[in-house]
């Protein structure tokens, strides 16, 4: 009998323990597994538990998962923004073990400098261990080397939304296919600060603040060589200082509830770095003890690039691909991409209707649905109401209108009776008083002789 959260189960579960190899085959059963960790207080779960009678196979979908992504292989797109001459192209070679740059040209005296910040794609397709992946790298050229760097940001930020308007528009095609969406938004943005010793730049400042909204961003010191530790050290609480009054936000591993100690104090160690000081170089070099590593000799010693003593190369590489890659990428897509498709769409005046997406009990529905068609009918009848005095009321105004018009009309005719009738009794007047006048004149008679 299945046990339902919050009652002690009848019957402890079977434990499954299948191996790897036989995963197909037989499953190891614990016949005395531990028993289930109580439900929270409060809990009002519908969860049942059921016990498993045999081997299922649903232990094998990390597994599947692995293969597929083993056939398919990953992707990755990391933004490097920094001024020229940080080593940006190095450090891209040197996390990656691989020339990806073509020689540079120097470019010839007297040659006009270009004027606006130009924006390059390198790609390349990359394998270890069987693990493919397809790396685009996008460097910005000419940042930050004008006299004038107003709004030298623009084409940046303009490719980043390039970028997402562009997988937004493959996303919302209406015949498409999982393999036609091409993922090629900004998973990392490395931005390199110039190691002046002091402190971030007004320039840093701002186009920090343009790009970690729509970036995952990761600070680093370029050529930390050129600074002693005290130096590093000093220049880094600095940074720290400016990013936090400036409310930048920059990329932190999430932290899950499942986490162990030794994963936590890692990603507190590595986040310790940030800014990480860094230094770049594929040259082989011998130490004074014999070792042949990556690094750069100088007369009074030399520095290993993957010596964490010595640079913060190793963590940098740590969070930028071997443990946080995965992270990066969801958080681009879970989280920049979705804030910017939002804005985007809300900008378009497309609205999200929530109550899609609410459970709808019928019977709730039902009442709301008579709810509301009582509220049309009362709302129709004080329609019809208010249809109805407004009629009554323009046809009073219409009829009074008509009657003060009839009694002008007749006010105004009985006027002009009034004076046509004093017309006529002054002609008459007159008649009478010419006649009058006639009769007391004396005639004349006539003689016969």
């Amino acid at each position: 009998m299945p046990a339902i959260a919050g009652e002690a189960p009848s019957i402890d579960p079977i434990a499954i323990e299948p191996t790897i190899e036989n995963s197909l085959r037989s499953p190891i059963i614990n016949s005395n597994p531990a028993p289930p960790p109580p439900p929270p207080a409060g809990s009002d779960s519908n969860v049942i538990r059921r016990k498993l009678n045999g081997f299922v196979g649903f232990s094998n979908l990390p597994q599947q998962w692995h293969v597929k992504s083993m056939k398919r292989g990953f992707n990755m797109n990391v933004m490097v923004v920094g001024e020229s001459g940080l080593g940006k192209s190095t450090l891209v070679s040197t996390l990656f073990n691989l020339d990806m740059y073509p020689d540079k040209v120097p470019r010839q005296p007297g040659a006009e400098p270009p004027k606006t910040v130009d924006i390059q794609t390198v790609e390349a397709d990359l394998e270890e261990d069987r693990v493919r992946l397809h790396l685009s790298v996008i460097d910005t050229p000419g940042f930050g080397d004008f006299v004038n760097n107003n709004d030298s940001w623009k084409p940046i930020i303009d490719d980043i939304d390039q970028r997402f308007d562009a997988y937004l528009e493959s996303e919302n095609k209406v015949q498409r296919n999982a393999g036609d969406v091409e993922d090629n938004r900004v998973h990392a943005c490395v931005y390199f600060i110039q190691p002046t010793g002091h402190s971030l730049k007004p320039l840093d400042i701002v186009v920090m603040k343009k790009l970690h909204k729509k970036v995952n961003l990761i600070p680093v010191i370029a050529k930390a060589d050129t600074l002693t530790e005290e130096e590093v050290e000093a220049f880094k609480r600095r940074i720290h200082d400016d990013i936090k009054y400036q409310q930048i936000e920059i990329f932190e591993p999430p932290r899950y509830d499942n986490d162990d100690e030794e994963t936590v104090a890692e990603n507190e160690e590595i986040m310790s770095k940030v800014p990480f000081a860094v230094v770049g170089s594929t040259e082989t070099v011998k130490t004074a003890d014999g070792r042949q590593v990556r690094g750069r000799s100088y007369p009074w010693g030399v520095i290993e690039v993957d010596n964490e003593d010595h640079c913060d190369f190793v963590k940098l590489r740590q969070l930028l691909i071997r443990t946080h890659l995965e992270e990066l990428r969801e958080r681009t897509a879970n989280v920049l991409y979705e804030n910017y498709r939002t804005e985007k769409l809300s900008g378009l005046g497309i609205q999200q209707d929530h109550s899609v997406f609410r459970e709808v009990n019928p019977g709730m529905r039902q009442e709301e649905e008579r709810a509301l068609h009582e509220a049309r009918l009362v709302k129709m009848e004080q329609d019809m109401k208010a249809v109805f005095q407004q009629k009554v009321s323009e046809k009073e105004q219409k009829l009074k209108r008509s009657e003060a018009e009839l009694f002008a009309r007749h006010k105004e005719m009985k006027d002009q009776l009034q004076a046509q009738k004093r017309d006529l009794e002054e002609k008459k007047a007159k008649l009478e008083a010419g006649r009058m006048a006639e009769e007391k004149k004396p005639r004349k008679g006539f003689s016969l002789r």
